[in-house]
């Protein structure tokens, strides 16, 4: 795209998630493609960590909105609307960009309120959906709340942009915008670190930080430690798996509310010695973690598309996911294996069959590689964004 444009990307929080990433990524590429680019977003709080030191020293400028905050809020959402809105008149952009849901409600209200005001049609309002705010795990008087909301934002958004095509199958199908309003740009990882084979002493002693034998099999979880991430099932699966599986460990790398909850299950099934965490990892040391296992293992009650099932894949790893949402765009049973969502039974049995049988893991897992490279690679991703730009400013 030759024409030089002003884009302004907003987002709740800079904390470590697909979202932000993904938003990194985004705005990162954009300006070295020489746009203007600017970053609104809310200061980084909660306990999954934060990335804002992934934004120094970049072409891009960043601006933190101070009451801008995932709870609901009048008195903060008010000051953050008007707030943006403000920004919004200062910057003049051509492209409104937002992600997340808080900032994709304020966001879009603020920018579609000043469209026309310093040219024709602008500024475009365009929306990622990352995941969706409404799901089946919710109140009906909650879900119907959620999605009387986004079907008035979607009014007044230009073009949605999904991580997958479930996401947009799922909001249209409840009255979110119209099919011909959407484009599918899968969520690009920076893939290097990745596609990278780690060293075998850094995988070894990558293993021997966490107390792991060299020859044990690894299967490796990476999500927060939260509710609807379902390493319960994983826990109750670890449990029957353990007693034919004598050097199979499992690995949670991430934190949460429920780390000690999950650490009490593990201990009360005598699994303490075979369930690691290892607690909130930077983002670059994703890879090692995985590529110092054997198997991915996600199950996820929901989710956009979780960013661990392509990053696991790039790694060369199988995965085994709950099937939900966007998860069987990327997993079959060429890269792994897709189960029925709850079903431990299910996964107890994916997870013996790879256990078992080294030469169908790494078979898996290198198909896996090869049909996620291109589809993930972050110029891929910012080729797509950019024609959704061109064509809405003609």
């Amino acid at each position: 795209m030759d024409q030089i444009l002003r884009i302004v990307h907003i987002i709740t929080r800079l904390i470590v998630g697909g979202a932000q990433e993904n938003t990194l990524i985004t705005c990162k590429l954009l300006a070295k493609r020489g746009h203007n680019v600017t970053l609104i977003t809310g200061p980084a709080l909660g306990p999954e960590g934060e990335l804002f030191n992934q934004t120094k020293g970049r072409a891009y400028r960043v601006i933190v909105v101070d009451r801008l905050r995932r709870a609901i809020n009048p008195y903060n959402d008010t000051v953050s609307y008007f707030q943006i809105k403000e920004l919004l008149r200062e910057l003049q952009p051509d492209i409104v960009h937002t992600h997340s849901a808080k900032a994709g409600i304020l966001g879009r209200f603020a920018g579609h309120g000043l469209k026309g005001k310093w040219g024709e049609n602008l500024p475009a309002v365009v929306h990622t959906i990352h995941g969706l705010a409404f799901h089946p795990y919710q109140s009906e008087l909650l879900n119907k709340f959620y999605i009387a909301i986004e079907r008035s934002t979607a009014k007044r958004t230009d073009f949605s942009i999904s991580v997958a095509d479930a996401m947009t199958a799922q909001a249209t199908a409840v009255g979110i915008g119209t099919p011909e309003r959407y484009v599918t740009a899968y969520s690009a990882i920076d893939e290097e670190d990745f596609l990278e084979p780690v060293s075998r002493q850094r995988r070894g002693d990558f293993r021997r930080k966490y107390g792991i034998d060299e020859t044990a099999v690894v299967l490796v979880t990476i999500a927060r430690l939260f509710m609807l991430k379902g390493h319960e099932y994983i826990v109750d699966s670890a449990r029957q798996l353990a007693k034919k599986f004598e050097n199979c460990v499992w690995l949670f790398v991430g934190n949460g509310n429920l780390s000690e909850q999950l650490k009490e299950q593990a201990r009360r099934f005598g699994l303490a010695d075979r369930i690691k965490f290892t607690g909130l990892l930077p983002p670059n040391e994703i890879p090692l973690a995985i590529q110092s296992s054997d198997i991915l293992v996600h199950c996820s009650l929901r989710e956009g598309l979780a960013r661990a099932l392509p990053q696991g894949m790039l790694c060369g790893k199988p995965a085994i996911s709950f099937d939900v949402d966007g998860a069987r765009e990327v997993v079959n049973d060429n890269t792994g294996r897709l189960i029925e969502p709850k079903n431990v039974e299910q996964l107890t049995d994916a997870c013996a069959e790879l256990i078992e049988d080294k030469d169908l893991r790494e078979r898996l897992g290198e198909q896996g590689r090869q049909s996620v490279k291109k589809k993930f690679a972050p110029d891929t991703m910012v080729d797509t964004i950019e024609e959704v730009y061109r064509k809405l400013l003609g």
